[in-house]
């Protein structure tokens, strides 16, 4: 009786599913980009697009249909289709902007501006000019983020470190390699530019559902395909080439893309004299394969291998001030051979419940294998300029402050694997919506470490700094001669996490004020084993919340306001201290964050603009302070600091060139730190001034040949210190960091001008242009390399000036 009843249950709709068939597409407009919140209707029934654009629709067999499809800024399109076989319809109809002129009618959605989201326009991180072109690049035009490292794309977030921001692609948290300490071995971005559709960024105060770092948020999405295309750009620093498309009746689609990247002419623009050849090859894949209108299986791989083959030669550095310049010149032998593999695989599948909820599942594996292989020995001359201009050897050095060298040594090896299954969820209803989710993470690293160096000044060798107490050179020294530095430990780390979050959000109504509130909380438990010593599980919580209104006025302003408790489980970086030892017992670092911004959109000149401004305060407590040289971090491993950092961030962006956006930011930051109570100094990342231009601009009567400006600004970050010295007695700051670059491109070809014939015929885009990267040559210091004087006991910090002027040549093409 059951089975019958069941069958009589799902006869009707097995009955209409004989009787229809689906319909679907992708909606565009001219620039062959989806549009969302198009209604499609026939007869009663209705959909409408995703934000990509894509729509799907049960349509009835052997009967003649009208469909509509309409939407508030495009001219409404109709079309008759009369199914004849169950087999799934393909159509992807293109709709044209209306031309008449509204009455001031302007259609937002708030949602991103309320969380305190950022939304950057792809085309401007494909455009931009710079070393590293890319996502990182446009970051680092924005208010609150900073680097005073042309050649690398790690950034550092209102007063935080590299290691303080979260990055996700499609929903999966990518992660940065362990060993890495230059820019120019650093290689290309884990973001493949051309392969992104949506970039979000959060600089503080980000949701719950986010996860548990302290800094910032950058969540970029892949996009799918909605045509065949094969992308190349070339350029003297490398090459690229995409490949998107769909198959399988459109159920599969994929978009690949392989990068190779040269530094070598950033590398000869140095003050180094180099037999230099970084290479850099990234191949990256984004699969989906939608088996039905509810489940969807996708794939994210990534394969990278960076070469990193250096031989130094000379250097010869000027630095000091006009009345008493100094000179280094360094003779080296030697060389560096570091290799960096890193393999990334992600599988998830997202199925939809019902039409309110939706569940998505995730496991991944990241594999870095990293080598860090050098011997190089540098014979040095510290000496005096001859500043007066009557003398005939000015300009040469007089005197030798110092004369010496050193030989650096290292053997290190890592192999790090990162597990991790995560299930989320979403609920929707309404104007309510819930976010839930639980993840699992395992993380086996394998750390080799065997590194010294050995340092000889005025031909007596320099004692490691905590040994017994000598005279030299004027008492001879009768002890075991021992490495300055000198490293050697073998550390095998495992470490398990369980992490998870819930978060309500709500968008209403009050008093015709529009607002959105969002209230959520993380949990985060974690235990570490390390050299046969393991570590008592730890747990944190952290709730967060975040508001917005935007009130009923004639000005069109959106105020909000957020913040929370956000704390940092050690990662092995952290856990590891200068010494190389691990210290498992190391405490999760802790953040109270209060952001409170403001949105105000006008129009100024006939055209649109936006004022957002943002004032921040972070309390931070447990801080494991930390060491930078270039890249590298070295943590103290001891959570014996507290630290502050507060600012103020403002960005006005707008068509300053009609039809085209661009931005300027400026920047407040003060952050300091307190170690062990022994008072406040500045943090390494204390970058007080902070500004940025990211300017597009067009000739007027040649609208396709375009110009794209970068400048910036940022002040001088504290120098660092020499290793094992007190930073207490180190707080010179570098010299201020600037930099402007200039592209200039013309479009032979684009979705708004095809040709029908001819050789650009063959092409859906193609541009070529040239980039000049710091045209005003400015030399910027990224580090010092510290000189020893074993007279004076002094130690001179020689700036290490990054990349000169360099000019550049690019074609980009799509077919």
């Amino acid at each position: 009786m059951k089975k019958i009843f069941l069958f009589l249950l799902i006869l009707p709709s097995f009955l209409l599913a004989q009787k229809t068939t689906i319909l679907k597409g992708t909606v565009k407009n001219s620039q062959k980009e989806g549009i969302e919140e198009v209604s499609i209707k026939f007869g009663n029934t209705g959909t409408s697009t995703d934000i990509d654009g894509n729509y799907s629709i049960r349509i009835p067999l052997d009967q003649e249909i009208t469909i509509v499809f309409s939407h508030v800024s495009y001219k409404t399109f109709t079309e008759k289709i009369t199914a004849t076989n169950r087999t799934v319809i393909r159509f992807s109809p293109t709709l044209l902007l209306k031309t008449e002129k509204l009455e001031e009618v302007i259609v937002k959605d708030s949602r991103k501006e309320a969380a305190g989201l950022i939304s950057i326009d792809v085309k401007k991180a494909q455009n931009i000019v710079g070393p590293n072109a890319g996502v990182e690049n446009v970051l680092m035009t924005l208010p609150g983020v900073n680097n005073n490292n042309g050649l690398s794309t790690q950034y550092n977030v209102r007063g935080g470190n590299f290691d303080e921001n979260l990055v996700y692609v499609n929903g999966i948290e990518v992660y940065r390699p362990f060993l890495i300490r230059s820019g120019q071995q650093e290689g290309l971005s884990f973001i493949n530019t051309n392969m992104v559709r949506n970039i979000d960024f959060s600089a503080g105060g980000f949701q719950a559902k986010y996860g548990d770092k302290l800094s910032s948020v950058l969540d970029i999405t892949y996009r799918k395909p909605t045509e065949t295309a094969t992308s190349v750009d070339a350029s003297l620093l490398g090459a690229s080439v995409t490949f998107e498309g769909n198959f399988l009746n459109d159920k599969l689609s994929t978009i690949t893309g392989i990068r190779y990247r040269d530094n070598s002419l950033f590398v000869n623009s140095k003050q180094i004299e180099t037999n230099f050849r970084p290479r850099f090859t990234d191949v990256q894949t984004y699969l989906s394969y939608e088996f039905s209108e509810k489940f969807e299986l996708n794939f994210l791989g990534n394969f990278s291998l960076n070469n990193y083959n250096y031989q130094p030669i000379s250097r010869r550095t000027r630095f000091g001030t006009v009345a008493n310049p100094l000179e280094l010149v360094v003779f080296y032998t030697g060389e560096e051979q570091n290799n960096y593999l890193t393999l990334f695989g992600a599988l998830s599948a997202d199925y939809k419940v019902n039409k309110n909820f939706t569940l998505t599942g995730t496991t991944s594996r990241y594999n870095t294998q990293e080598e860090e292989h050098f011997d190089i020995a540098a014979q040095y001359n510290l000496g005096e300029v001859d500043a007066n201009i009557g003398s005939e050897n000015f300009g040469e050095v007089e005197f030798s402050q110092g004369i010496g060298s050193q030989l650096n040594h290292a053997r290190n090896d890592l192999d790090a694997l990162i597990t991790n299954v995560q299930i989320r969820g979403t609920i929707q209803q309404e104007d309510i919506q819930w976010n839930f989710g639980v993840k699992y993470q395992k993380e086996d690293i394998k750390d080799r470490i065997r590194e010294w160096e050995v340092i000889d000044s005025l031909g007596f060798a320099i004692r490691p700094p905590f040994s017994p107490s000598n005279n030299q050179p004027y008492e001879p020294f009768e002890g075991e001669l021992t490495p300055f530095q000198s490293i050697r430990k073998d550390n095998n780390v495992a470490i398990n996490r369980v992490s998870g979050f819930v978060q309500f959000n709500k968008r209403s109504v009050w008093n015709d004020h529009d607002i959105w509130y969002n209230v959520g909380v993380r949990a985060h438990n974690w235990s570490v084993t390390g050299n046969g010593i393991a570590s008592k599980s730890q747990t944190i919580v952290s709730p967060r919340g975040q508001f917005a209104i935007k009130p009923n006025w004639g000005k069109d302003m959106l105020f909000r306001v957020s913040g929370g408790f956000y704390s940092q489980p050690p990662s092995y970086r952290e856990l590891r201290d200068f010494d190389g030892n691990v210290n498992v017992d190391v405490k999760a670092q802790k953040s109270i964050h209060f952001v409170s911004g403001m949105d105000y959109s006008f129009i100024m000149w006939e055209r649109p603009f936006k004022l957002t401004t943002e004032v921040y305060y972070k309390d931070l407590s447990d801080v494991n302070s930390y060491t930078i040289d270039n890249v590298r971090i070295r943590y103290r491993a001891d959570n014996v600091t507290e630290a502050y950092a507060y600012g103020l961030d403002l960005r006005l962006n707008g068509e300053f060139v009609p039809g085209s956006e661009s931005w300027v930011s400026i920047g407040y930051l003060k952050t300091e730190e307190n170690i062990n109570d022994r008072g406040y100094i500045a943090r390494p990342s204390d970058q007080r001034i902070k500004f940025g231009i990211l300017f597009q601009d067009y000739v007027p009567n040649l609208p396709d040949l375009k110009a794209y400006l970068n400048l910036v600004y940022n002040s001088g970050v504290p120098g660092g210190a020499p290793a094992y010295s007190d930073p207490y007695n180190f707080q010179n700051r570098l010299r201020d960091y600037r930099r402007a670059d200039l592209g200039v491109s013309y479009i032979f070809a684009d979705a708004n001008k095809q040709f029908s014939s001819g050789w650009l015929s063959q092409f859906k885009e193609l541009s070529a242009g040239l980039e000049l990267f710091n045209m005003f040559d400015i030399q910027n210091a990224i580090t010092n390399t510290w000189v020893r004087d074993v007279y004076s006991k002094t130690q001179f910090g020689i700036p290490n000036f990054m990349t000169g002027r360099v000019l550049n040549f690019k074609v980009a093409m799509k077919f």
